[in-house]
């Protein structure tokens, strides 16, 4: 049973990814990357980053359950227990919020551990932003 939900989970991860060309003009900026991190709030570069290179969309929906938690779950969860999403993202944390679905999360920390500090501190600032 578990190997099918981690064929559904990781089907669901291909098949959903949603590519969208986007020109930035950046004169005067050092590069394209900076210019995208720089014209954007934390709350908005996580926000951009979950529906892009993250594919997070793909298992999580702002308040309701598919493949994995709601955003409002997982930021519910990591606030009352006081929980690092960073470090969790990063693979160096047990989950929290649903370890039963531990195995199929793991499969994209290669995803997540390839973003920088501020990439993963702007997912957790989106998720937060839903407690509001």
């Amino acid at each position: 049973m578990k190997k099918i939900i981690l064929a559904f989970a990781i089907l669901a991860f291909v098949s959903c990814k949603k590519e969208e060309k986007v020109t930035i003009d950046n004169s005067g900026m050092p590069s394209e990357e900076s210019a995208t991190l720089t014209a954007k709030t934390p709350e908005e570069l996580g926000k951009a980053i979950f529906e892009g290179q993250g594919n997070c969309f793909a298992c999580h929906q702002v308040d309701q359950k598919v493949i994995g938690p709601s955003i409002k779950e997982i930021a519910k969860i990591y606030k009352e227990k006081n929980g690092d999403m960073v470090t969790f993202l990063k693979g160096k944390a047990d989950p929290i919020v649903d370890p039963s679905q531990f195995d199929v999360m793991k499969t994209n920390f290669p995803v997540t551990q390839a973003m920088s500090d501020e990439e993963l501190k702007a997912l957790e600032t989106y998720f937060y932003s839903f407690l509001k």
